[in-house]
């Protein structure tokens, strides 16, 4: 293999844009590996750690954006370059569409257009919450999808926006539905007057495309942020949040939707619910029935509970939705198992609809390993190989420093896959498939090699192995719900129709595999 590395000086691309950029260099023929990004200290220690780092990226400035491509030894390197910068062009801000124009500043932005009141932020972490402060102080509420901030910079962020009546969604925040628009990851949902406010990028999705196949539709999703809800940030985006829904004369039932919030905080997010004078479906991983009832709030059990409830709340009759008889079809599962196939793993996206499905195994009974695991000693490194029932959370900030998030880039998430396939004592493999407006635009199809190349490893050893996807989507996204789960039929996957039910077959699965 040959390794080659360029920087381009004073080049700015903002991180979404790079990460897509990343994804399809790697498609590119004759290229191994591809890497373009901005010569952050954090992003060239990730290149020294895959021992790519050479001494002219060692000296790229903050400014400066980097491209490394490996490559067979006859590659012609020079064409590839070229058709890396061709994508590179097709990113540029100018180049978004025919009469576009640019800005190099957002006071500049903001000045120059009238009526604007929102700013999405996509820079590197090194930048993102001075920008983040700048936008918030032209009087624009802040949607930041960077990672990588400080806390005491979300924080003070937070406290600013508070002050100034603004919303200050994120930082890491992959998900939004503004008027009727989606932002980052939003998946395109109908309107309705049901409101969401989520610290889960994947979780408020999962709510908002429930919603529309049972019928309803959305008003406003504000993501928070993942920390929102911790003690350190204390719920400042959520309450703010609530609030703002609940003066909302567009929205008649609020969802909230977090993984397990700091218990200090979820009692005042849950005094926000007895004071909103609205209807609150709170969906809160593990959280307590009695404390939300005892606050006037719906408990909602699972992300399919709490969409049926808000469904209800805004005066509609659920639809009826196709469903996966769960018990018959892992009884079905048990049936092709081998001696000793026991162990469900997750491969997910997602980390709430990581979080779901490990938690309906783990309620069952099941001692169960995640890099997500709140259990220090059930906790795996992203590293670490897989044991007993494993759940893993690609999305997590393990598995993305450096690199793009699976749902853009899923190539890290598909050598784990094969792996997995390896192992004797592997019954089921759970995957999700995230459709949105900034995933990646065919993600089963990018998945169906590394599917064909599992079960062909699991086939030649003897075994059968059940690989299980759950297509997170509606019919108004493109790709639609149905054209990918149809190719994964196609394949021979289990399709399950919401995360809910993904969680409810995996828990089955174990139950009759431990039987078998």
């Amino acid at each position: 293999m040959s390794t080659t590395a360029v920087v381009r000086k004073n080049t700015y691309f903002d991180s979404v844009s790079l990460m897509s950029v990343s994804t399809k260099a790697n498609g590119l023929d004759g290229v191994d590996q591809a890497f373009t990004a901005m010569g952050t200290e954090m992003n060239k220690q990730v290149l020294e750690n895959l021992g790519l780092l050479t001494d002219e990226l060692r000296d790229a400035g903050n400014g400066d954006l980097m491209i490394v491509l490996v490559t067979a030894e006859d590659a012609d390197t020079d064409a590839l370059l070229d058709q890396v910068g061709e994508l590179l062009q097709r990113k540029a801000p100018a180049s978004a569409a025919p009469g576009a124009v640019a800005y190099r500043t957002l006071p500049a932005a903001a000045a120059a257009t009238p009526g604007a009141n929102l700013a999405v932020i996509a820079v590197n972490g090194a930048y993102a919450a001075r920008e983040a402060r700048k936008a918030l102080l032209s009087g624009l509420h802040v949607m930041l999808f960077s990672d990588n901030v400080s806390v005491a910079d979300e924080v003070a962020l937070k406290h600013l926006a508070h002050d100034r009546g603004l919303l200050m969604m994120g930082p890491d925040c992959g998900t939004a539905v503004i008027g009727n628009v989606a932002l980052c990851f939003g998946n395109k949902v109908r309107p309705g007057r049901i409101g969401v406010v989520a610290a889960s990028g994947t979780g408020s999705q999962e709510v908002g495309v429930r919603v529309h196949a049972l019928g309803g539709g959305i008003s406003q999703l504000i993501g928070t942020g993942g920390r929102d809800l911790s003690e350190e940030v204390g719920g400042i985006m959520m309450i703010d949040g609530i609030r703002a829904l609940a003066a909302d004369p567009a929205t008649d039932v609020v969802v909230l939707v977090s993984k397990p919030p700091a218990p200090s905080v979820e009692k005042k997010v849950l005094a926000e619910v007895a004071a909103a004078g609205k209807p609150v479906v709170v969906y809160f991983i593990g959280g307590s029935r009695e404390a939300v009832a005892a606050a006037g709030g719906h408990f909602a059990a699972d992300s399919q509970d709490a969409a049926r409830q808000a469904v209800r709340l805004a005066g509609i009759e659920p639809a009826a939705t196709e469903e996966l008889d769960v018990t018959a079809a892992a009884d079905a599962v048990a049936a092709r198992l081998a001696p000793g196939q026991r162990y469900v793993r997750g491969l997910f996206c997602g980390g709430t609809l990581c979080d779901e499905t490990m938690y309906a195994v783990r309620d069952a009974g099941f001692d169960v390993w995640s890099n997500i695991q709140k259990d220090p000693a059930r906790r795996l490194a992203a590293t670490a190989p897989s044991t007993g029932h494993t759940f893993l959370d690609f999305g997590d900030d393990d598995f993305t420093n450096g690199r793009p998030h699976p749902m853009i880039d899923p190539s890290v998430r598909l050598e784990r896959l094969v792996a997995e396939a390896a192992d004797p004592e592997v019954a089921a493999v759970v995957m999700d498939f995230v459709l949105g407006f900034g995933a990646h635009e065919d993600p089963v199809g990018s998945t169906l090699p590394a599917i064909i190349r599992a079960q062909d490893v699991a086939r030649a050893a003897g075994r059968h192995l059940e690989i299980v996807g759950y297509v997170l989507g509606t019919d108004l996204d493109t790709p639609s719900v149905a054209a990918q789960t149809e190719a994964l039929r196609a394949a021979g996957v289990t399709v399950t129709t919401s995360s809910t039910e993904t969680g409810r077959f995996a828990r089955e699965i174990a139950r009759k595999a431990q039987q078998a």
